[in-house]
């Protein structure tokens, strides 16, 4: 079936739509090894061969969106130039050719996202959704008031202000103290660094939610396939509850 070429390498996991046109604009996409640059263009992913700077396109297997336990010690990214472990490794049972939705840095562990569906991802990815993901983070020693306080406000980073942040304690010990810290945005290390700012040392970091969907009773390493109606909702978080539980988990390795 014809679909329009920024909408097949959107779902391909290319770019957005927007940046798609941009790179067909631009002439850096061929269609059985012509140049196309207009946007009406259309192509058949069964039959035509696309290819962006010379570079196959693959078509799209049938939709995947899995949600997984990432351990520490596993990289959010299809390959490691130094061969440490990367989280598709944990997916013993997924032929389909997938990737994270977003990233979480090598020691940090928790909730992650992982599809073959480049549209969806991009959908999430986009600021003006603002999906809420919270993390739980031990910091060495006591949190203080203050820095609960800074570190919800909005701390300065290298590249600009954060947003506002929900932040409150959630626990504490003689020599750390638990928090709980909610965003919206992406940046990079985003949530270490927050702390760092305010002088609190990371002890350990864990995603335990990603909008409405949580880790629920998944194990390090494991993970389960979401539901159609989980699927939709991320995107459209104005609509229903999805009716009738989570999706099927797999507990292997």
């Amino acid at each position: 079936m014809t679909e329009r070429l920024q909408k097949l390498l959107s779902q391909a996991g290319i770019a957005s739509r927007r940046e798609a046109e941009t790179l067909i604009v631009a002439g850096r996409v061929t269609i059985n090894g012509q140049v196309v640059t207009e946007l009406g263009t259309k192509a058949d992913p069964a039959t035509d061969q696309i290819a962006v700077d010379g570079k196959p396109v693959r078509p799209v297997d049938a939709k995947i969106y899995l949600l997984l336990y990432k351990p520490v010690g596993y990289l959010t990214t299809l390959k490691d130039p130094e061969g440490r472990p990367i989280v598709t490794d944990l997916l013993k049972d997924i032929a389909t050719r997938v990737y994270p939705v977003g990233r979480l840095d090598y020691n940090t562990e928790g909730l992650l996202l992982l599809t073959n569906d480049g549209e969806w991802a991009n959908r999430l990815a986009h600021p003006r959704h603002e999906i809420e993901k919270e993390y739980l983070v031990r910091v060495r020693g006591k949190a203080t008031p203050d820095q609960i306080k800074r570190l919800a406000a909005g701390v300065g980073l290298e590249e600009g202000r954060t947003a506002p942040a929900k932040v409150f304690l959630s626990g504490e010990s003689d020599n750390n103290s638990w928090l709980s810290v909610t965003i919206h945005e992406g940046r990079n290390r985003q949530v270490r660094r927050m702390c760092e700012a305010v002088s609190l040392a990371v002890v350990r970091l864990k995603r335990i939610r990603y909008g409405f969907l949580e880790l629920g009773d998944l194990k390090p390493g494991e993970y389960r396939h979401l539901a159609p109606a989980e699927v939709e909702r991320l995107v459209h978080p104005g609509r229903p509850r999805p009716a009738g539980g989570p999706g099927q988990k797999d507990r292997r390795r």
